[in-house]
């Protein structure tokens, strides 16, 4: 085990934004509790929770591996929507002491899973409405379930009815 230091430094931060990851066109992890690793020259990562996690998508490998500085990583495969990302997560389960705040959060790499920071107030414009309602709906939840993925409906509202006359002749359906 060794410890980081000036030589092969490592931060930990609680990330500012909320952090999402992106598998087959869908959010596998959302969470506004990410840690961003930031390892001597390497590109920082970010550690999702666990419980911010979709982990009925995944499947544990039988890949290990060790870093002298964390300890033994076990790994998972994604799997969505017929598309596979083989190995493409990790979790240091028992982190040495040094790494505990990563202990049990999972990693992926960016290059089979797109991870991406998202700015709450393009996603819930009105947070302080989000908190006065029962039970909480935030915009975004809506969307991601509405949307294809690429940011618009996948088809045009319906137009607004309600504040106008029926057309002449009309009984409106009554008989």
């Amino acid at each position: 085990m060794m410890t980081p230091g000036p030589d092969h430094p490592i931060t930990l931060e609680a990330a500012a934004n909320r952090w999402r990851a992106r598998f087959a066109g869908h959010v596998i992890a959302d969470t506004d509790d990410a840690i961003i690793l930031r390892e001597a020259d390497y590109p920082a990562r970010v550690y999702f929770p666990r419980k911010d996690v979709a982990m009925e998508y995944m499947s544990r490998t039988e890949r290990s591996t060790h870093c002298p500085y964390k300890g033994d990583a076990a790994y998972y495969t994604v799997l969505m929507d017929g598309q596979f990302a083989e190995n493409a997560v990790w979790t240091y389960e028992q982190p040495y002491p040094a790494m505990e705040q990563i202990a049990g959060r999972l990693s992926f790499y960016p290059d089979k899973v797109e991870v991406y920071e998202v700015y709450d107030a393009a996603v819930n414009p009105h947070p302080e409405r989000a908190a006065a309602e029962d039970p909480i709906i935030r915009v975004d939840e809506v969307v991601q379930h509405t949307d294809s993925g690429a940011g618009a409906p996948q088809r045009a509202p319906w137009p607004v009815t309600a504040d106008q006359p029926p057309p002449p002749g009309d009984d409106g359906g009554v008989r």
